[in-house]
Formats: C-alpha cells, structure tokens, sequence
C-alpha cells in the first residue's frame, strides 16, 4: 500500500494530530454535506468541513445514549490549543452529568435575564426623573380639574384666581389688568422643593400685602397637598408637612372679626336713606337682605322662577344646600318685590332704559353689549355682564353714610337679622335656618324638621317687629 504524500487530504477514518497543515488539507468528500476529522489527543474535539470549504472547530460526545454536538468556533479564529481546552472543559461537565447544551441555555437566560433588569432599572430611573421634574403647577392642574366636579362654581372660580397670571384682562374692569394669584410663585417650583422653609418665605411676602387672600391660598395649597400625598403619581414627591408650619400660619394672622350690625334704635335711619336710594332695585334689594338675612350672592341671583306669589314661598340658592333653601315670602318683601319690573330672568335685574341725560350709563351698556356704536335711545339694555345687580355697595355705603352709620356692610345687614331675632323669643335654630346656616347640634340635625308654615309665623313676626322699630 502506497503511502499518502504530505499533499493529500488527511485520512477522515482515523484521528489525526492536528495541525496547521493538516487542517488546511481537510476538504470535503464529494456528495457529502459536511465531513469530520477527529483530534488524537481525544476530548471530543473534531475539525468540520463543508462542500464550500468552510471549516471549524466542534466539540462531540456521547451522554445518556445521545450524541451532544457544539460548535466552538471557526478555525481562522481559534488556535488548536484554544479549542482544545474547551472540548477538554465540555468533557469535564460530562463527567459531572452536566449537560453543556442546558448549562449555555442557564446562561443565555441569565444574561437575558440581566438585560431586562438593567432595562427595567433604566426605565425606572427616567420614570423617576420625569416624577422628579413634576412641577407644582401642573399637578395643580390635575388637582383642579379632578375635584371640580365635587366643587360649587365659586370654590372652583377661587382656586383658578390663586393661579391667574399677572397681565391677564380683568373680568369685569375693561382696560384693567389682574395682579399675579398668591400661589404663582410656587408654580414653578417641582413637587419635592414645596418645603416648609419655601412656603414660610412664601407667607412673610404675602402677609404685607394681601393676607386674607394669602390665608385663603395657603387652606386650598394644604387641601392640593393632602391629595397629592395620597396619589400614586405625586406619592413621595411632595412633603406632607410643607402647609402645616405654624410660622406660616401666625405671620399671615388670624381674620379680624366684623362686628358692624345693625342696632334697634339705628334702623329707622337706616330704612330713610334706604329707601330714597334712586335706584329702586337695589332699593328693594337691600331691604330684602336685611329682611331675611340672606346671604348678599344668593339674593342678587333670585330668579322670578323661583318666588311662589301663591304659596308665599322663595327657593333661594344655597351655598350649604344643593337645591337650596325654603324660606317664607314675607307682606313686605313680597310688596317690594312685586314691585320690581321684571326685565329678564332676574328679579334684581341690572337693566335700564337708555337716557341720552345719563353717560355712564350709556358707556356702560356699549360695554356690556360688546359693540363699539352707542345704543338707540329707549334701548333696554344690560348694565352688567350677568344681567343681575353685582355691586350694591355703592349705593349703600352713600345711605349708611347719610344715615351716620359708617361702616356697615352688606354681610352686616345679614349679622343684623340674627342679631335682632335676639330681641323675640324666636328659637335659634328657626332663624339659622332661614338664613341657611347649617343645623347645629345633634337634635337640629337628625329630629327638627321645620315646614314653611311653622317657618313663616315666626319669620312674619320677625319682619314686623323690625318694621314697627323702624317706623316703616
């Protein structure tokens, strides 16, 4: 038999010392898919070949009557001692009864397993720095727009002006500008800065110039910050105790107590210049606040709807009771009112006739009406935006200084129907429920129930009473 020259392929049916040389003589036999040479030095180590020449290094055993095959690596990149020693670290693994094929598919799960996580933890931290950057003003914005529906319109209309802009168009003053809400300073301020240093510092600016409103501002901010402490988005951000410093509190101070009433002996000077008031809507009005103690919002917005001439009844919008409160139409309230003219929806309505005599009242309308031209004379036109009255104060002060009462209030004339009721053996509890305060005390809460009968005897001896003082 010849001996095989150096130039010949290597035998495939026999191991083989592999070398450098050797591998680069492997070619595939004709017809096949793929051809093997095994190393010597054993360990499982083969040399693969395919038809395109392609060569590389596979490891291959035998375990639990199964042949296990893994490639290693291509021949350009590995050297034979590399490949060597991990067919040889494969074989080892047989002898422990491991399964290389399980231990790289552990591996390749752990790894993936490491990418999510770092993934997860990547996601985690961006989240916490979108939280992070979360500034006061815009989860006061989701704070509002959250809880409107369990606000009345006026609560709703006082967190939006804590919030207003400087520079923003006055409602009602037309060529006026608003002042910056109390609270715009710390809208721009992220969530976890709303510290109680930040907001003390806040309360001594705001205390020289507007501390009734600062008070006002600093109850809603403690409100937005309780809910934002109990949501998932803001839970952890902000500080719970930012609004509770008692510094704060005591710089702003506490309300000053009105005490401007009405005495027995003044209503008579008070029910003159009353009634020779010009106006006779805000006339009637500000006799029918005293009258039934209303507050000063719920009268002007009385509807002709809801006076009941038969029954002698009035529903009067409520601030405590959703569908408002019941109160007795009394002989004079009920002469005063029908009196009025009814010009709109509104029994005080704010509407005049136009007259050429009277420019303010001309510049007004075009106002309210939007129009740059002046009315026709005779026009019946709005003289405010809602079409009700909206600021009897004037007039009033100008009676009550007439009268030497300086000092009385709209909100007194309802502090003086309480007061009053004082000098008749009237129960408390009747006169607080015709002005709508909210029953006190468990028996006026879950036993009295007061029907408007019983309500207008005492009401009709009330309304006499101050009449008869009065002289009227």
């Amino acid at each position: 038999m010849a001996r095989p020259r150096k130039a010949d392929p290597p035998d495939l049916s026999q191991p083989r010392d592999l070398t450098i040389g050797t591998i680069e003589r492997l070619a595939c036999p004709t017809g096949r898919a793929q051809a093997f040479l095994r190393d010597a030095k054993g360990n499982g180590l083969r040399v693969r070949v395919t038809p395109s020449g392609k060569k590389s290094f596979v490891w291959e055993q035998s375990f639990k009557n199964k042949t296990i095959r893994r490639t290693i690596g291509d021949v350009r990149a590995w050297t034979i001692d590399e490949a060597r020693a991990a067919a040889k670290r494969w074989s080892a693994l047989l002898d422990t009864n491991t399964d290389p094929r399980e231990l790289e598919r552990q591996q390749i799960a752990e790894k993936v397993s490491r990418l999510a996580s770092a993934e997860a933890r990547s996601a985690e931290v961006k989240a916490e720095a979108a939280a992070a950057a979360i500034t006061v003003g815009e989860a006061w914005r989701v704070y509002v727009a959250e809880r409107r529906p369990h606000w009345r319109e006026r609560t709703h209309v006082d967190h939006q002006s804590m919030t207003v802009e400087a520079g923003t168009p006055h409602a009602r003053l037309k060529g006026r500008s608003r002042k910056a809400g109390p609270l715009v300073p710390l809208m721009g301020l992220r969530l976890s800065e709303l510290t109680p240093e930040v907001v003390l510092e806040w309360a001594a600016r705001e205390a020289g110039e507007r501390p009734a409103r600062a008070r006002l501002a600093l109850r809603m901010l403690k409100a937005f910050v309780r809910w934002a402490a109990l949501e998932s988005d803001y839970r952890g951000l902000v500080k719970p105790e930012a609004t509770s410093s008692k510094k704060a509190w005591e710089i702003l101070g506490k309300p000053a107590r009105r005490d401007d009433v009405l005495q027995r002996e003044q209503l008579a000077a008070w029910f003159t210049q009353v009634c020779l008031i010009p106006n006779q809507t805000i006339s009637a009005y500000l006799q029918c606040l005293l009258l039934t103690g209303a507050r000063r919002e719920e009268l002007m917005r009385l509807r002709w709807e809801d006076v009941n001439f038969q029954w002698k009844g009035m529903r009067i919008a409520d601030k405590v009771h959703d569908e408002g409160r019941e109160v007795p139409l009394t002989p004079k309230v009920e002469a005063l009112i029908a009196s009025l003219p009814k010009r709109n929806e509104w029994v005080f309505a704010s509407m005049r006739v136009i007259d050429p005599n009277e420019k303010n009242l001309v510049r007004r309308a075009r106002y309210h009406a939007g129009r740059g031209q002046e009315p026709p004379i005779g026009t019946l036109v709005k003289t405010s935006a809602s079409g009700h009255i909206s600021e009897p104060s004037i007039a009033h002060r100008r009676a009550c200084h007439a009268a030497g009462l300086e000092g009385l209030t709209l909100h007194g004339l309802r502090r003086s129907f309480a007061s009053l009721c004082e000098w008749l053996d009237i129960p408390g509890g009747v006169s607080a429920q015709i002005q709508g305060h909210a029953p006190q005390g468990v028996r006026e809460q879950n036993y009295i129930r007061r029907p408007l009968d019983l309500l207008r005897v005492h009401h009709q001896r009330i309304e006499a009473w101050i009449l008869e003082q009065a002289g009227v």
